[in-house]
């Protein structure tokens, strides 16, 4: 029995990607193309009205990012698929991606075969994302998570003049020069150093600013 051919709205914001990619995929007789969506919002009121099989999209638009277009289209049509196809390849877009529902992601560098063999595998249920990329994807979301954590805690630890001192240690500030900046006295600046180190597990002001850009505390 010959199936339906896949119905496929490509959401992409540059012409002369999305013409060729219209181009090739029409040359298929299994696909069938049935529009162009720009924007985040164009594609998930496309997609609501074309009720396509399958969903190709970028992940940098003009209005968002295509993880917040794949959550809203499969929030509404659960059965869709989602591929993305971008030039972004960090792991975050990718883990953006996969929990927006996304059945798999693709480099604009592939080959018309291995974007063609993808569309065809979501089409029919497959999730494409490899068992070695989603365990480095959650680890480093666990990672990201712990180190935000962290950062909450550290930042919750520290007075509002510690803060101050912190950022001015950071800027290479000695305790005199500290204590003329913030108009307080150099004893005083010599307690709140004290109190940053101790807070940041730090033996020096240098070890301190370093574990403080660690955290996040400071830039």
């Amino acid at each position: 029995m010959v199936r339906a051919p896949i119905r496929i709205l490509l959401v992409e914001d540059h012409r002369l990607m999305f013409e060729g990619l219209t181009s090739l995929l029409s040359e298929y007789a299994d696909m069938n193309v049935l529009g162009v969506a720009t924007t985040v919002a164009d594609a998930v009121d496309k997609a609501i009205v074309l009720k396509p099989d399958l969903v190709l999209m970028d992940y940098r638009l003009p209005d968002g990012d295509g993880s917040q277009a794949a959550d809203r289209i499969r929030s509404k049509l659960p059965d869709t698929a989602v591929v993305f196809l971008s030039a972004d390849l960090s792991e975050a877009a990718m883990m953006r991606a996969v929990e927006a529902g996304a059945a798999g992601y693709v480099s604009k560098g592939a080959s018309a075969e291995e974007l063609v063999s993808a569309v065809r595998k979501a089409a029919d249920g497959e999730f494409l994302v490899a068992a070695s990329t989603m365990s480095r994807l959650v680890q480093q979301k666990q990672q990201s998570q712990r180190r935000a954590e962290e950062q909450a805690r550290l930042s919750s630890d520290f007075t509002p003049r510690e803060r101050e001192v912190l950022n001015l240690m950071a800027e290479g500030m000695d305790n005199y020069l500290i204590a003329r900046e913030l108009g307080i006295g150099y004893g005083t600046v010599r307690g709140h150093v004290r109190g940053v180190l101790e807070k940041l597990g730090a033996h020096s002001k240098l070890e301190a600013v370093a574990a403080a850009r660690e955290s996040g505390l400071i830039d």
